[in-house]
């Protein structure tokens, strides 16, 4: 299977596209969003700490600790790019196509 999530390659490792939902009642994965990662946070999108839950969350979701996820773009846009170090492609696809298969 392919992986659905759009990935694009950085020096420093691979950007994951990001979908936000903050605000909602549990945070985590909440399916996708185009080829975004839909990621409900229940933090509220104030002074950052929406992006910091879903900095988490995204770090959680992934098997990877938070210092190696980094919110590189649209810190105030619900469409956002997190930098994933230490990852290899094949590995991150397949942790992301996991998250998001059906059942």
């Amino acid at each position: 299977m392919t992986c659905p999530v759009a990935l694009t390659d950085h020096k420093e490792g691979l950007i994951v596209a990001v979908r936000a939902q903050p605000g909602a009642k549990r945070t985590g994965v909440a399916g996708l969003h185009g080829t975004a990662l839909k990621l409900a946070v229940n933090a509220p999108p104030v002074d950052g700490k929406a992006n910091e839950a879903l900095r988490q969350a995204l770090a959680k979701a992934l098997a990877v600790r938070p210092s190696q996820v980094e919110l590189v773009g649209a810190p105030t846009s619900r469409d956002k790019k997190f930098l994933v170090r230490g990852v290899n492609r094949a590995d991150l696809e397949s942790r992301l196509i996991s998250l998001v298969k059906p059942g």
